[in-house]
């Protein structure tokens, strides 16, 4: 289970998006989905951190397809409405 450690995780990741990045697609559709792709990564990553960094204040989103689209496509609103779903509602 060596290959599961966040670092391998995180660079494959980290290569996937910078290969979408530089090289792009050539097709619309493609590029559509790259960027929708790339923006969920990215709210993972930004989730990632969240539950990282917010562990001493008892914060905890759990990281899965929905929540990394919703922080991913909204960004920092995104994140807020699930901290303060989490915390006000589901609590």
């Amino acid at each position: 289970m060596a290959c599961l450690e966040p670092v391998f995780v995180f660079s494959i990741i980290g290569g996937l998006i910078l290969i979408l990045l530089f090289a792009g697609a050539s097709i619309n559709p493609l590029k559509l989905l790259g960027r929708l792709f790339v923006k969920v990564m990215i709210g993972a990553i930004l989730l990632f951190f969240l539950n990282a960094f917010g562990s001493s204040f008892d914060i905890h989103v759990p990281i899965n397809p929905a929540t990394a689209a919703v922080s991913g496509l909204l960004g920092l609103p995104g994140i807020a409405a699930l901290m303060i779903m989490k915390v006000f509602i589901l609590s």
